[in-house]
């Protein structure tokens, strides 16, 4: 269940619906951080990171009073700036 949050066409159309609309902006660039995002990638390859995992780090990086919101246990051990904890909400 975890991870079909965002995998139903329905919740995934949703979020789309809010781009469109301009109710949500993404506003990165992921040409514009390809080193960074390998950095990333390559140092956490022991667990492993995924691309979405990396950007979202790398976001952090980039927008520093950014929160994830996450179910993803893997964001714990994640850190921004090589060795700061990333702020998470995360549902017990």
């Amino acid at each position: 269940m975890r991870r079909q949050l965002l995998r139903d066409s329905r919740s995934q159309q949703t979020v789309l619906s809010l781009v469109n609309k301009g109710a949500l902006q993404v506003s990165f660039c992921l040409s514009d951080e390809v080193q960074a995002i390998e950095e990333l990638i390559t140092r956490y390859e022991n667990v492993p990171m995924s691309l979405a995992d990396a950007c979202l780090v790398r976001m952090t990086e980039l927008y520093p009073e950014s929160i994830i919101l996450t179910l993803d246990n893997d964001f714990r051990i994640y850190r921004k700036h090589r060795n700061q904890e990333i702020p998470l909400i995360m549902p017990a």
